[in-house]
């Protein structure tokens, strides 16, 4: 079966989140995904870790926030690009890419120096895509602007 390509970005939504639409770094040298938070909380609900979250989907924009919760898959120690490591929850969330859905972990982090909000990294992709790095938005085009959108 032919792999869908993917280019070095593209649009995708993450449905659970309530972000129908964030520009996102499509990123083979990045194990996991990752995708910007702030006001991070973790929370019980009924005797299970949950974490409540923010979200500015826009590139270099706070006026739009998405409140955010999910379920902690986990709490692991990352390492970015830049050799520093620190703590990160590990929620589980359905990302749409294209036409095609799958469920996928990602990492909450602070993004907002980053060029891109959220990082899809190879984990996520194994078995599904091919990447062309020469090209963009190969899979996917600019949702309409809602509130949980660019």
């Amino acid at each position: 079966m032919a792999q869908t390509i993917l280019g070095w970005r593209e649009w995708i939504s993450l449905p659970d989140l309530g972000i129908d639409g964030i520009k996102a770094k499509i990123d083979t040298g990045a194990r996991s995904s990752s995708l910007h938070a702030f006001d991070i909380q973790a929370i019980d609900i009924n005797g299970e870790q949950w974490v409540e979250f923010k979200v500015h989907p826009q590139q270099h924009q706070t006026n739009t926030t998405v409140p955010c919760r999910a379920r902690i898959k986990d709490y692991r120690q990352v390492t970015d690009s830049g050799g520093h490591r620190s703590m990160r929850y590990v929620i589980e969330t359905t990302i749409n890419i294209g036409a095609e859905q799958f469920t996928a972990e990602m990492t909450l982090a602070d993004r907002s120096q980053m060029m891109f909000r959220m990082l899809v990294g190879r984990t996520a992709m194994k078995s599904r895509y091919t990447v062309d790095p020469g090209r963009s938005y190969c899979a996917s085009q600019k949702p309409p602007r809602t509130a949980g959108t660019i």
